[in-house]
């Protein structure tokens, strides 16, 4: 069976091939690894030797992508379409938060710091389950899109029900159709935070009902995805053992 991970774009080249499992799979360590670092350095209460020491962890993980990135440049078949590539300019991002700004705490570099989340990008690209899911995503994107349009006239037409039956009771509560928007997510996604509610007969009867068809809602894409994997399943098995899937040969 063919490396789902493997790219084209590289040569195969061995174990330190990019696309080649060893090879992505500690590349994904290295991802997972820097996020872990990153979210422990944001704890004002750390030591200052466990926060030095933190700032050298990031900074060896800034190198170790760098040398990812400068493999996959050496291992492409075309190295200046791999680097202006959507995936060469995410590996290279990845690289400018720890070489660059890795430990400073100046307020003008601190938003710079967001671009290590650009590194959770590069789990797409080492994980055969995301790429699985992402083809599945595919087959259902126009059933989605009508999805999407439904919920957008459901949530439009909650908006104008509450604001119109709750609007003279609180009016400083529902006091527009956008102020009430924010009670219509609540509420079709089944959140419920409880800061605005309805205190009318009729605005609890309507939020009764819009409650229902939040639970609709919220189970229509779970079933769409799920649908999609498994044909996506069925497909993947039926590429390994065509003949066995063949009913004229059981």
């Amino acid at each position: 069976m063919p490396n789902p991970l493997h790219n084209p774009m590289f040569k195969e080249t061995g174990l330190w091939t990019p696309g080649h499992p060893v090879f992505e799979r500690i590349s994904q360590g290295f991802i997972i690894a820097s996020m872990v670092v990153m979210s422990i350095g944001t704890m004002q209460s750390l030591p200052e030797n466990v926060r030095h020491g933190l700032m050298m962890t990031d900074m060896v993980f800034g190198i170790g992508f760098a040398a990812e990135y400068a493999m996959r440049i050496y291992n492409a078949r075309n190295r200046l379409q791999y680097i202006f590539s959507f995936w060469g300019i995410v590996d290279f991002i990845a690289i400018i938060p720890s070489l660059f700004i890795g430990g400073t705490d100046l307020k003008a570099l601190r938003a710079l710091r967001l671009l290590r989340l650009v590194r959770l990008l590069k789990l797409y690209r080492t994980s055969a389950a995301l790429q699985r899911l992402r083809r599945a995503l595919e087959k259902v994107r126009y059933e989605f899109v009508a999805f999407a349009i439904l919920s957008a006239l459901v949530f439009f037409v909650a908006s104008v029900g509450i604001y119109a039956f709750e609007n003279e009771a609180q009016p400083e509560v529902f006091s527009s159709i956008p102020a009430s928007m924010w009670w219509a997510v609540a509420t079709l996604t089944t959140v419920g935070y409880g800061d605005i509610y309805p205190i009318t007969a009729v605005g609890r009867m309507f939020t009764g009902v819009v409650l229902l068809v939040g639970l609709g809602l919220v189970a229509v894409p779970t079933g769409l995805i799920a649908s999609a994997l498994q044909d996506e399943d069925i497909a993947e098995t039926e590429e390994e053992d065509p003949e066995g899937s063949d009913p004229e040969r059981l």
